[in-house]
């Protein structure tokens, strides 16, 4: 296994409720000279819903139990059919459940940042300066990237336009 002190010691502390002090990029291009080519094949081609590489198998289970659990509750909350999810864990459930009871997207998306951040904590564990150290903080900074693809004007205006299109069927009944 191999091992990153000064790489992972020069990375920026992430945080749920911080700001994103490297992009993805950046960090990419810290790995290049640092990591295996087949390290940075994986962490190059990294999404949420990945498979493969260190830490990452752990996560995709876990990502796909929080997920289904989301399609699910959203689907029974719209009143839809929806198959609950093979594996229940109460943990998420109860996050889910605080996540879509939550007054705005964002703090929704907040609630379930944070819960992700604490798995995958859980999951690099006591590892230090390797691969599943390196790989859980490329799905935080993938977590911190997709929060930040929120905008706020973007959501307000859609929100506008949603309520707009109601409020005209509404009114032509």
């Amino acid at each position: 296994m191999a091992s990153y002190y000064y790489l992972i010691a020069s990375l920026p502390e992430l945080s749920a409720d911080g700001d994103m002090p490297i992009t993805y990029d950046e960090f990419l291009s810290l790995c290049r000279s640092n990591v295996s080519d087949t390290k940075y094949s994986l962490l190059e081609k990294l999404t949420l819903s990945s498979t493969e590489g260190p830490l990452i198998r752990e996560w995709a289970g876990f990502y796909k139990k929080l997920t289904g659990e989301l399609n699910y509750q959203r689907s029974a909350a719209l009143g839809r059919s929806y198959s609950p999810p093979q594996e229940k864990d109460a943990n998420i459930s109860q996050v889910v459940a605080a996540a879509l009871a939550a007054r705005n997207p964002l703090e929704a998306e907040k609630i379930l940042l944070e819960y992700e951040f604490e798995n995958l904590d859980a999951i690099m564990g006591l590892h230090m300066f390797d691969d599943y150290v390196l790989f859980g903080y490329a799905v935080k900074l993938k977590l911190l990237e997709r929060l930040k693809s929120f905008d706020h004007e973007k959501g307000k205006e859609e929100f506008k336009s949603l309520f707009y299109v109601i409020q005209k069927r509404v009114y032509s009944l």
